[in-house]
């Protein structure tokens, strides 16, 4: 059989191509071989263009062509860092660009999934960017208990705290909605999760007694796996401490509003995420305290389409409002002013609600 010699530009022509497919970060670590009908004309024509491995240099160009290993690259999962870096994330119909989802609120258009969002980014969806305030909490000790699993609890503090700028993964702002000054809790679902320590436990007791020396609403975003296992019983304890700073809040005649973002489980759905007031939801927002699958395995029964998302949360009971990210902030501020008897949310002149308001006044009573 005669072998074809490779052709060198056909090869710089092939490595082009390669360069220009987003696979190494975007749609391959959710789900490989998804865009392989965009993949096949350039395997086609590797397989076409050199039949057998070769090795060819010219001046600092060395081009080395293995269908093999070119085939197994092309689907390479992409690294956490990789995903972190690229301009591109993937949704439902595989690649899309960070830019376009930030343009539309970290929303995405087709299938209106609500990204997960960073807590700057979250405050300036609700006060407008620029105009909030945030808070450093005190942090307790590191590490009490001197955990080691994998790693050691200290390395992943300090690499949580290198990847997102925070102490912690609870950060404490205050701003204005609708004239109505509040205090507002937001957390980084890439600290460890979003999961809660005693360092989160103090930053949302701060959050309280700001919330209660000011005779501001709370308003909390909730996002995390539960409690950090790292800190054992000290984290399970902050479940009854956040929950006895909400009946402060509570008792000094303050609204306590909660919104659930994705995901939301373990300690802190068995919290307070499920002791606000009014209690609203993003869409789609995953709602639990155990796995889905534990749960399944335990009553021995197909479980219900969309169990444990937010509207079927909202339908058994646990949620007053499912909000569209872009409907949050206008929607907050309606149901502050009912809540704080302000006249901002009704017409004066004519006396009578819109229908969106008429909503809004039944989920506060």
């Amino acid at each position: 059989m005669k072998i074809k010699k490779p052709n060198l530009d056909e090869l710089k022509s092939i490595n082009k191509d390669l360069s220009k497919i987003p696979v190494f970060g975007i749609s391959f670590f959710d789900k490989p071989g998804q865009n392989d009908q965009q993949l096949k004309p350039i395997i086609r024509q590797i397989d076409e263009t050199c039949p057998c491995e070769n090795v060819l240099k010219e001046n600092d160009l060395i081009l080395k062509v293995n269908k093999k290993k070119i085939k197994t690259a092309i689907r390479e999962r992409a690294t956490k860092e990789d995903i972190a870096k690229s301009d591109w994330t993937s949704c439902c119909k595989g690649p899309i660009l960070k830019k376009e989802l930030e343009e539309n609120l970290w929303v995405c258009p087709e299938c209106n999934r609500h990204h997960k969002v960073k807590p700057h980014q979250r405050f300036e969806l609700l006060f407008g960017k620029g105009n909030y305030e945030t808070f450093k909490t005190p942090i307790p000790k590191d590490d009490p208990l001197n955990w080691t699993d994998s790693k050691p609890y200290k390395e992943r503090l300090k690499s949580a705290r290198k990847k997102t700028g925070l102490d912690c993964s609870m950060v404490v702002a205050s701003g204005s909605i609708n004239n109505i000054k509040i205090t507002a809790i937001a957390s980084d679902f890439d600290f460890m999760g979003a999961s809660i320590g005693a360092a989160e436990g103090e930053a949302f007791l701060y959050a309280a007694q700001h919330a209660i020396e000011n005779k501001q609403p709370l308003l909390v975003v909730t996002q995390g796996g539960g409690m950090k296992m790292q800190e054992s019983l000290i984290s399970l304890s902050q479940m009854t401490r956040t929950t006895l700073a909400i009946n402060e809040v509570k008792a000094a005649g303050l609204p306590y509003i909660v919104l659930l973002s994705d995901p939301t489980a373990g300690g802190i759905t068995a919290s307070y995420a499920m002791l606000g007031s009014i209690i609203l939801a993003e869409p789609g927002a995953l709602v639990a305290f155990a796995g889905a699958r534990v749960i399944q395995g335990t009553v021995k029964q197909e479980l219900p389409e969309g169990f444990q998302r937010s509207e079927y949360v909202q339908k058994t009971g646990f949620v007053d409002l499912i909000v569209n990210r872009k409907d949050t902030a206008s929607t907050i501020g309606t149901l502050l002013s009912i809540l704080l008897k302000k006249n901002s949310a009704i017409s004066s002149e004519e006396n009578e609600t819109s229908e969106d308001t008429q909503q809004l006044s039944k989920v506060a009573s």
